[in-house]
């Protein structure tokens, strides 16, 4: 590679820079969507208990999609970063190359000054026997410093293409998440204006009939779990940094529920949790789903305070367990972080951030 097309592929590169300023929105594969939900009012005759499982069931599947996005979005900046250390290394090498060549040029120069023969050589031709062996000294010596130059300017443009190659998949990733993201958006976008649509068709009593009926499902399902005996054996105390944790989590009830917030105005269900543990200092993965995957797990009866409850088959929701029985959660859109059962939904695991 030139020096001439490398400094293109660095402007390129920086120019593409500027552009991550912006809020990077990307996404990584997307997750299956459970089956097929209408996005139509609920038909006549449909009961208010049908309603609240479809308006469930939507967003359910918002909150899938919210998690893959903030995956996503948190491998862009990752990206982002490595982008910039790759540009820096390509102008590092850019420099370097320029350098060498200098060098070698000084090199040349000098050669011609002296006739076609480097200063060595001059010696060597000598008569003096003490000048000639300096002079053969000086010529090896000479060789090896050529030579080494030689092997460090190849050795820079091979790490400077490398470099190069790295920062354009890098950028080309960024691009292609782009696209999968905004595909992202308008899924979760669709879904809860199809919730909040067949919500708002609802009349005033049948809204608050609906609420009702959701408190006495999540009521139901938390009886149920009480019953089994779960909680038996669950009376560990929280860590130090679960504590931090639980307090910071709990600091935050009566905010709002908003798809992709971290705070600290709003949460979404992960945004909460890791929020939650940076404050402990212990950083765990932003989504639910990577929560899941990379945490140590534990049994259900092993569980303290500060631990993570990560619900439904494909782990789409978090709620951190604060004793008692209870979790607190950022529900779901329209509705604000709360206390709720740790058993009102279906428990997939448990998940410990400070194991």
């Amino acid at each position: 590679m030139n020096r001439r097309h490398c400094a293109t592929a660095a402007i390129t590169l920086v120019c593409a820079l500027a552009l991550l300023t912006a809020p990077v929105q990307a996404m990584a594969a997307p997750i299956p969507e459970p089956g097929p939900t209408s996005t139509a009012p609920a038909a006549a005759g449909k009961s208010l208990d049908e309603v609240r499982q479809e308006i469930d069931t939507l967003y359910r599947m918002a909150g899938a999609a919210t998690d893959a996005y903030n995956l996503a979005e948190e491998q862009a900046k990752k990206q982002s970063g490595e982008i910039v250390r790759l540009t820096k290394s390509i102008a590092d090498g850019q420099a370097k190359i320029a350098e060498l060549k200098d060098r070698a040029g000084a090199q040349a120069r000098e050669q011609y000054r002296n006739g076609g023969l480097p200063p060595g050589a001059h010696l060597v031709l000598s008569g003096d026997p003490d000048l000639f062996m300096d002079g053969v000294n000086q010529a090896r010596q000479g060789q090896q410093a050529t030579k080494g130059m030689l092997t460090e300017l190849e050795q820079a443009q091979e790490d400077l293409e490398t470099y190069t190659k790295d920062a354009n998949l890098n950028w080309e990733k960024i691009e292609a998440n782009r696209v999968k993201q905004a595909k992202a958006k308008k899924s979760i976008d669709g879904k809860i204006e199809a919730a909040e649509k067949l919500e708002s068709q609802l009349a005033k009593e049948e809204r608050a009939r609906l609420l009702e009926l959701e408190q006495n499902a999540a009521y139901t399902a938390q009886t149920a779990w009480l019953s089994s005996g779960a909680l038996k054996d669950i009376n560990r105390e929280a860590s130090a940094a679960g504590k931090q944790a639980v307090a910071f989590a709990t600091g935050q009830i009566g905010k709002p529920y908003v798809w992709g917030a971290e705070g600290p105005g709003s949460y979404d269900c992960s945004g909460l949790t890791s929020q939650a543990w940076a404050a402990a200092k212990r950083p765990i993965p932003r989504t639910s789903q990577e929560q899941w995957r990379q945490l140590p797990r534990i049994p259900v009866q092993d569980m303290r305070p500060g631990d993570l409850i990560i619900y439904h088959g494909d782990a789409s929701h978090v709620g951190m367990y604060v004793g008692d029985g209870q979790i607190v959660h950022a529900p779901r859109p329209g509705r604000n972080v709360t206390l709720a059962g740790a058993g009102s939904m279906q428990i997939l695991g448990v998940v410990r951030p400070d194991k």
